[in-house]
């Protein structure tokens, strides 16, 4: 017999040490295993108990179920007053809002807001962003860059900084700019918008755009569909952040 401890094969010559029991390390088989046994179970058990959950392997979620959850998810850590700080925010941008969706494509109303001279920069440099790519390009870069700049910034605020609330302000920003270029469609037609100093009615974006696509007598129609994409990304902005305000409060509550 092989000694499962040293590995000592039992010779004839080894009669006089008794069976079961290795001549050159001394162990009693059965025992020396039965203890191994023994010590080997509690060790599973042992490492079973202290396996973090990093080491259990979950399905694979499909894409849309991670970026839904990406964007339901809290600061690691909440306390009262980053809560009720957000929450007055939440509450003063709502009503701000709602003053813009209810307000229809007024020119008087979007245009009279200080948040249209905030905008009009970046519209201006979307027009220089964007004319190296022709003469069409360099008319639509204005509207184009006011639109997608505030979305840029919510992608920053979600993969960056991982902040979520503020991401959805971005997308109420967003949602504001398309209200904010829809009198400008409306009036492609009639070019009587007040344009910036020393820029005539030749240099009227949307005039010139839909002339140039042959389609200025839709511009009303375009001017309601771009005023319709930005009432609902502000809904959007609204539920999302108002959802996660509440799974905030409810954090709150538990601790």
């Amino acid at each position: 017999m092989e000694c499962p401890n040293c590995g000592y094969e039992r010779q004839p010559q080894d009669s006089h040490v008794m069976e079961g029991v290795c001549p050159n390390c001394g162990i009693a088989y059965v025992k020396w295993k039965a203890r191994q046994e023994e010590l080997g179970t509690a060790e599973n058990q042992a490492t079973s108990l202290e396996e973090p959950d990093s080491f259990i392997i979950e399905p694979v979620l499909p894409i849309w179920k991670r970026v839904l959850r990406r964007l339901a998810a809290e600061p690691e850590k909440v306390d009262s007053v980053s809560f009720a700080g957000q929450a007055l925010i939440y509450v003063a941008f709502f009503f701000w809002g709602w003053s813009f969706i209810l307000g229809g494509i007024d020119w008087q109303g979007i245009g009279g807001s200080f948040l249209h001279s905030v905008n009009l920069p970046f519209h201006e440099f979307g027009h220089v962003l964007f004319s190296p790519f022709g003469r069409f390009m360099m008319f639509l870069g204005g509207s184009l860059f006011q639109v997608l700049m505030p979305l840029g910034l919510m992608l920053a605020f979600i993969l960056q900084r991982r902040d979520n609330f503020a991401a959805s302000i971005m997308l109420w920003w967003s949602g504001q700019n398309f209200i904010d270029v829809s009198p400008y469609i409306a009036d492609a037609k009639y070019r009587s918008l007040p344009l910036i100093m020393g820029m005539g009615e030749e240099s009227h974006d949307w005039g010139n755009l839909l002339r140039m696509s042959g389609t200025l007598d839709k511009a009303q129609s375009y001017a309601q569909q771009w005023f319709a994409i930005g009432v609902i990304l502000m809904l959007i902005s609204f539920c999302w952040g108002g959802w996660l305000l509440y799974r905030q409060f409810q954090r709150l509550r538990e601790e």
